[in-house]
């Protein structure tokens, strides 16, 4: 069963490393992170699982151990997702996607040892049906368990932004947002697909999983961070 989850946006500039000087513009967008992070550890689950939006080739399981790299962004740094279980197997060599290598670094930065952590990478047109029913797999696999979502709002939102402006973006965002922040089940559910991938939402189908997760759940939401710098839509959440 579903127990908490912590929302969170996955762009590769959250890594300091990889923002280099322009890292203080995402303080507060890490310190909103690592504040769900929190959460998710208080509510002592049994399992953790991190799911984020990745391409074809990055999608399926990542098991405790996968490492991911950043050098694809002129980094050095290679990040694990949790450690592996003492005599259990080396994970195959399948580098993490993008989302799940934020989401392992926001993980070892609050030096999570609060339960084991795997990972999930969702194709980002994925049907909504198939996002809920992937959630709904999760939530039995331990009597508690918690999620950290991974992705981000649209990247429409500026003539700047990697997906130039579309004035529909601000509407999108902010419904995406107000169902993030209440915990609102229906209004994720609801979320257009197609829309989405035209706004290059990256978040719509983890958040999708979320929602089926939490179906019968009972939790709560908390907005602790919402913002478009560079033009994309982020926000942090946590549900408990």
């Amino acid at each position: 069963m579903l127990v908490a989850a912590a929302v969170c946006p996955c762009p590769p500039l959250l890594v300091p490393d990889v923002a280099a000087g322009a890292a203080p513009e995402l303080d507060a967008a890490r310190s909103a992170c690592a504040d769900a992070l929190g959460v998710l550890a208080a509510a002592r689950p049994d399992l953790l699982v991190v799911v984020g939006p990745a391409g074809a080739g990055g999608s399926g399981s990542f098991p405790e151990g996968s490492e991911g790299s950043f050098s694809g962004f002129g980094v050095s740094l290679t990040v694990r997702l949790g450690e592996v279980p003492e005599g259990s197997p080396v994970p195959e060599r399948r580098g993490l996607p993008a989302s799940l290598a934020v989401g392992a670094w926001l993980l070892a930065r609050a030096r999570w040892t609060a339960a084991p952590a795997e990972g999930l990478g969702m194709e980002e047109r994925s049907a909504a049906a198939d996002c809920e029913r992937t959630g709904r797999d999760l939530a039995a696999r331990a009597d508690r368990v918690a999620l950290l979502v991974m992705g981000d709002g649209s990247a429409c939102r500026t003539v700047k932004a990697p997906g130039y402006l579309d004035e529909r973006a601000v509407d999108f965002d902010a419904a995406a947002v107000r169902a993030l922040g209440s915990a609102d089940l229906a209004a994720l559910r609801a979320l257009d697909g197609s829309l989405a991938y035209e706004l290059k939402v990256s978040g719509r189908a983890p958040w999708q999983v979320l929602e089926g997760a939490a179906r019968g759940a009972g939790l709560g939401g908390q907005l602790l961070y919402e913002d478009a710098p560079y033009g994309v839509g982020y926000a942090v959440a946590a549900w408990s």
